[in-house]
């Protein structure tokens, strides 16, 4: 094997441990002074010791550094530092290399005022606003009666307790799957977001309840956490959000599926009343039985207005007046049809009269002839001069009750 290989780069050439430890110093040390933010979660200060050691957390991740600092730089503070204040720190990394330990030694320290922290929490307001996570056409709605609800706060807190017992006193047969955490300091916002997943993750779990007593602004930071309200927001199960009393208002009451005034409205809200909806059935079923017999007896007059109507309580009447009329109208129709006919007689006889007394048969009556010339070929025809009538011409004479045959012997 090769023993021209760097230092540290094979088996044969390794780094003493020293040799990494003082590279690693000088690789941080090369690095410039840096403001830093997060939340004091353990400030110790040892007696007959000039330095204090400080954890600092990220509110928003399971992260932390060292810090050190001189002590007078925390017992003069202008307020008061302990384990939950937001802090923000300037120091410069370095690397201790007796122990192999990183840290961050800090020479100014300056704690997060009330309006800043109130200014912060209005911008991350108007961030997730604008990214559309208050819409309420997001809100999912929260089931009528839940058979288990995902209940996460403080343990033995005055919430769990307002919660289940509001709760079971409404609808005893309720469930609870209860997850206890920090609810203030820097622990705070990761064992909420694990408990919110576990309660997500549960198919029995239909409602998941985030609840805690009133506090202060700082007291109830983590509930304007970034990570938390897009955890809320990510929840495929309704969340209903019972953070303080009615005048708090974190970020977490906007992004919920419901916002609940305090702990004992959101039970009240998520939970039927058994005696509530026991008397609301019964005035339903009292109303609706009400509304029938209304309904029956409108009816009933109705239909007793159509049969008292002549209509329907002499049927026949109609029909009987109806046949009055025929008969009427069948008599005077008889009666001027026969007047009718008789005139009409009346008329063709006299008619008749005048006929005959005009026709050729009256005449021929009064002893008058009518005197046909009739050829050997072709038909009659009337004489009417003697020269339609020649000697030996065969004449054919009509009189009233006949015909006689003659033959003309010329003009006399």
């Amino acid at each position: 094997m090769s023993t021209d290989a760097a230092p540290g780069q094979s088996a044969d050439n390794p780094f003493p441990v020293r040799g990494v430890a003082i590279r690693v110093a000088g690789w941080i040390d090369k690095l410039g002074a840096v403001w830093v933010e997060g939340q004091i979660a353990q400030l110790t200060l040892r007696p007959n010791s000039n330095t204090a050691f400080i954890t600092l957390r990220d509110p928003a991740a399971d992260m932390s550094l060292s810090l050190t600092c001189p002590r007078d730089l925390v017992v003069n503070a202008p307020v008061r530092m302990s384990d939950g204040t937001q802090v923000i720190v300037y120091g410069k990394p370095s690397f201790y290399t007796g122990r192999g330990t990183f840290s961050l030694r800090v020479t100014e320290i300056r704690a997060v005022g009330i309006g800043e922290l109130l200014a912060r929490i209005e911008r991350l307001r108007r961030l997730l606003d604008a990214e559309g996570l208050f819409d309420p056409r997001l809100k999912r709605p929260i089931p009528f009666l839940p058979d288990t609800i995902g209940l996460i706060t403080g343990r033995a807190s005055a919430a769990e307790h307002d919660i289940t017992a509001v709760a079971s006193s409404r609808w005893p047969a309720v469930r609870f799957a209860v997850r206890n955490t920090v609810v203030q300091g820097p622990n705070a916002v990761p064992q909420i977001v694990e408990a919110l997943r576990a309660l997500d993750a549960d198919p029995e779990v239909d409602v998941i309840v985030l609840a805690r007593g009133g506090g202060s602004v700082e007291d109830l930071l983590p509930f304007s956490d970034e990570t938390l309200c897009r955890e809320i927001a990510r929840c495929t199960t309704p969340v209903v959000s019972a953070i303080g009393h009615e005048p708090d208002n974190p970020i977490c009451d906007l992004v919920a599926d419901l916002r609940a005034a305090t702990p004992t409205d959101a039970a009240k809200r998520i939970v039927p009343d058994t005696a509530a909806e026991q008397a609301l059935i019964t005035d339903l079923r009292r109303r609706s039985a009400r509304a029938l017999r209304n309904w029956v007896n409108r009816e009933a007059h109705v239909v007793a207005q159509l049969r008292s109507r002549p209509v329907l309580a002499r049927p026949l009447s109609a029909i009987d007046a109806r046949a009055d009329e025929i008969r009427r109208a069948r008599s005077a129709a008889r009666r001027d049809i026969t007047r009718f006919i008789t005139g009409e007689s009346d008329r063709v006889g006299h008619l008749s009269a005048r006929l005959m007394t005009l026709g050729p048969a009256a005449t021929l009556a009064r002893g008058y002839a009518v005197v046909q010339a009739v050829p050997a070929s072709g038909d009659p025809h009337v004489v009417q001069s003697v020269a339609d009538a020649p000697p030996g011409t065969r004449l054919r004479v009509r009189v009233g009750d006949g015909a006689v045959l003659a033959t003309s012997e010329g003009e006399q």
